[in-house]
């Protein structure tokens, strides 16, 4: 068969795939849940587009002033912010972007020149990139419409402006996926990323101590930047405007020389995964036995009181927390960036010149928390994977499945809660008890108010997740959505509890009236249950489906 089959060129192999991907998603959207994720994902596109394009017109009219005002050298600024975005953007997400695995076209007969066009074009397929070229255009145009005798030279930095970080970014996501196969690296990895993020928050304090004696190390090392490709672009287009074609051509060579060295760089790693390079872990063994001592301790662990069922869904629960890196220490982000804003004395500060009393940042921080610690919950079957299964075959119903999800919920958002109130009432001050206690009922109305809803969410948008991975994981985009409308519909009636309390000069009306709203969505919350459990029946092939593939 190898003899009589007819070679079939590159252009032909890349629309071979082209037409296949384009096939895939016609199918994946024949699913009713599936459209209604696509109905997320277009709203969340128009979102992003509204950002994209006003970042355009600020980049359209800074390289138009550049330009007008014979600055053209500071065109480098502009694209250093772009080059930073490219690069630095992917690596902080970590891979929640675009999910598709290009390797996983190994399975067809691709040459190996294919594969490598079809991977350096991946680069563009992302947001990040799609919205670095948008921007790279729009400063382009700029110095068209500034100078239309510039157009050819800034055309041509462009091409190769862009080149560069393709390569580049291909090369470091490569590089990064090699890194993070292990699970230990990833955590480590994560891990890093979150102190990196709580080490921002100290860059304030560090400049205004250290900022005169670090100035001439900054203004020394400036020279040194210019060798790079983002500030050559706004020395090569200068050259040109000035007529001096040779620095031109030195700069667009310089600038050449990188796409080259990474493209080249790029080529071997790409060879490697193209014969066949295993980035799996092997899972370690696991224990079956289990000894008498550890059966003792499932019953001391103070979770008698409650039903055999719900105790069993908070063990899990808890076990799955513990073996989750990722989960777990992202429940360290939130008050480590609290700990870390309130200990600025710069906030300190601005607190007491602007007149921002502790009864009005009180509410925004716990609102802030509250956030970050709920979205979860919209997805609470994430994990489970094929485990799902023993929820429809065990001696239970899906309303004891829900109290022991949620009682670990909302013990981490108690837990997380109680730290930061104290280090916030430590540091900055106590509120009024008025303003503390509508607080404390509003952070009940919000949660138990939620936990309905992301409850439904979990039954009818399920996306499976993995234990110890960041590259593909993401939630559904109806989830999402559902939990960002949810969010904002609570903390919209929670704004305005408050600000009546403060038109009518009633200190005690949010508190009464968010303690009303408390007891109403505790009852609606219970009420919910058995609808629920009849709704997961009804679910539960969607559910197993998505969770088992």
């Amino acid at each position: 068969m190898a003899d009589i089959a007819q070679p079939v060129g590159i252009l032909k192999q890349i629309t071979l795939i082209a037409g296949l991907r384009w096939r895939m998603l016609h199918n994946f959207l024949r699913r009713k849940q599936n459209r209604l994720d696509l109905i997320g994902v277009i709203i969340l596109g128009v979102v992003v587009c509204v950002f994209v394009i006003g970042v355009c017109f600020a980049l359209f009219a800074g390289a138009y002033d550049f330009v007008s005002s014979g600055r053209i050298a500071w065109l480098g600024l502009l694209f250093w912010a772009i080059f930073l975005w490219w690069q630095l953007l992917p690596i902080m997400v970590a891979g929640f972007g675009a999910s598709f695995d290009f390797r996983t076209m190994l399975r067809f007969p691709l040459s190996f020149a294919a594969f490598y066009i079809i991977g350096v074009a991946y680069g563009l397929a992302d947001f990040t990139g799609v919205a670095a070229v948008c921007w790279i255009i729009a400063v382009v145009f700029g110095v068209a419409a500034a100078s239309l005798t510039l157009l050819p030279a800034v055309l041509l930095m462009a091409v190769l402006f862009i080149a560069f970080n393709v390569a580049l970014e291909r090369l470091v996501g490569s590089w990064m996926e090699r890194l993070m196969a292990g699970r230990r690296t990833r955590e480590l990895f994560f891990g890093g990323f979150i102190l990196l993020m709580l080490s921002l928050q100290l860059v304030g304090p560090l400049l205004n101590r250290y900022g005169d004696s670090a100035e001439p190390l900054l203004v020394r090392a400036l020279p040194y930047l210019s060798y790079f490709p983002a500030s050559l672009v706004g020395k090569g287009v200068g050259a040109a405007a000035g007529g001096n074609y040779g620095g031109f051509a030195l700069a667009a060579a310089a600038i050449a020389c990188y796409p080259a060295f990474f493209g080249a760089l790029l080529w071997m790693r790409f060879a490697a995964q193209y014969r066949g390079e295993e980035l799996s872990e092997t899972p370690a063994a696991a224990k079956i036995n289990r000894n008498n001592a550890e059966r003792a301790e499932l019953g001391a662990d103070g979770l008698s009181l409650l039903s055999p069922q719900v105790a069993a869904v908070i063990r899990k629960e808890v076990r799955y927390l513990l073996r989750n890196g990722f989960a777990a220490m992202m429940l360290l982000l939130p008050p480590g960036l609290v700990f870390a804003l309130i200990s600025q004395s710069s906030l300190l500060n601005f607190m007491g010149s602007k007149g921002i009393s502790p009864e009005l940042f009180f509410p925004a921080l716990v609102a802030y928390i509250v956030l970050i610690l709920m979205t979860p919950a919209y997805n609470s079957f994430a994990y489970e994977n094929a485990g799902v299964q023993t929820y429809f075959t065990a001696p239970l119903r899906f309303r004891e499945v829900f109290l022991g999800k949620n009682f670990v919920q909302v013990c981490l958002i108690v837990i997380e809660l109680a730290l930061c109130i104290a280090a916030f009432c430590y540091r900055v001050g106590t509120p009024s008890a008025p303003i503390f206690l509508a607080t404390l009922a509003a952070i009940v109305f919000t949660v138990v108010g939620q936990l309905s809803i992301a409850n439904w969410s979990s039954l009818s948008f399920p996306r499976k997740l993995t234990f110890g991975q960041i590259h593909g994981q993401r939630q559904s985009r109806m989830a999402v959505l559902i939990a960002f409308s949810a969010q904002l519909l609570l903390f919209a009636i929670s704004s305005l509890v408050l600000g009546l309390g403060r038109w009518t000069g009633d200190r005690w009306l949010p508190a009464k009236a968010f303690t009303l709203l408390a007891v109403a969505a505790t009852g609606g919350y219970v009420a919910s249950l058995d609808a629920l459990t009849s709704y997961a029946e009804k679910k539960k092939e969607k559910l197993i489906e998505a969770l088992c593939r």
